[in-house]
């Protein structure tokens, strides 16, 4: 047999060699990439935090008597703890997406959570049990839980439908929410004005009715926020239900205080609890 000839078949023998080993390689680093280029997949695997989501605790301030004025400062403390304590738990809650077990959440941000609160929440009862009546039951507001997108899928941006641009079966025209009767627009909250409506303020309620009325505004502009937010969310009754409704129990709760850090030195207005109700 001629040496050309030997050489030819050894040629051939290299190439197939050669490609076969590069398709190992290759298969190889497809593989590598498959586990570990998808890190949502490997999220999903883990039964962990899958989303952020947003966490939601019980209104405090609106649940609590008339505050003695002695007990205000403390009172008001503890409360901005607690805004300040759902802040960091929040923050852990995203920057912890992908970590843990099935029972990360519970057991490392809403159980420490609640402890938390339970314990800023009875320093509440006592600062205004010592002047007054201690407030009971108020433990039962510690507990929180996890809504938004950790809870369940997102809902559709307003303007699109599951259908497409024609939006849900039933739904004619461009816009998806056109049928859908919860909050399909942003929209502005407009409540009733509460110091236009005061009588004169004796000094010694001056500072305490001022603050109320700071939280009416607070309040108005937290309910505004929650209005933007949810564009798209829920059922026909929604915005009466999820932020409306809240929102009037909160004014009922500041506005009362407000008649009775009055009503100490002077007379107590009356009828003020008209004011509480708001609309879109």
């Amino acid at each position: 047999m001629p040496a050309s000839g030997g050489r030819h078949r050894l040629s051939r023998r290299t190439k197939i060699a050669t490609g076969v080993f590069a398709l190992a390689i290759a298969g190889g680093a497809l593989a590598v990439a498959t586990t570990f280029g998808d890190p949502g997949a490997a999220n999903a695997a883990s039964g962990g935090q899958a989303a952020a989501g947003q966490i939601s605790c019980p209104d405090v301030a609106s649940k609590l008597p008339a505050i003695p004025a002695q007990a205000q400062a403390e009172v008001q403390r503890n409360l901005d703890l607690l805004n300040t304590q759902i802040n960091e738990a929040n923050n852990r809650l995203r920057t912890s997406v992908g970590q843990g077990g099935p029972n990360f959440v519970q057991n490392a941000i809403l159980g420490p959570l609640a402890d938390k609160r339970k314990s800023t929440i009875d320093r509440i009862a006592i600062s205004i049990g010592r002047r007054a009546e201690k407030p009971q039951g108020l433990d039962s507001l510690a507990t929180c839980s996890v809504g938004g997108a950790g809870a369940a899928a997102p809902a559709p941006a307003q303007g699109t439908g599951t259908g497409g641009q024609n939006g849900n079966n039933g739904n004619n025209g461009q816009n998806g929410n056109s049928g859908n009767t919860g909050n399909a627009g942003v929209g502005q909250i407009s409540c009733p004005d509460v110091a236009s409506k005061l009588p004169a303020i004796p000094a010694q309620a001056q500072a305490e009715v001022t603050r109320n009325l700071e939280l009416l505004n607070t309040q108005i502009a937290e309910a505004n926020n929650r209005l933007k937010t949810t564009v798209g969310q829920g059922g026909p009754n929604f915005v009466q239900n999820a932020i409306l409704g809240p929102l009037e129990d909160k004014r009922v709760a500041t506005i009362n205080r407000i008649a009775t850090a009055i009503g100490r030195t002077a007379a107590k207005p009356q009828g003020l609890d008209a004011l509480a109700p708001c609309s879109r």
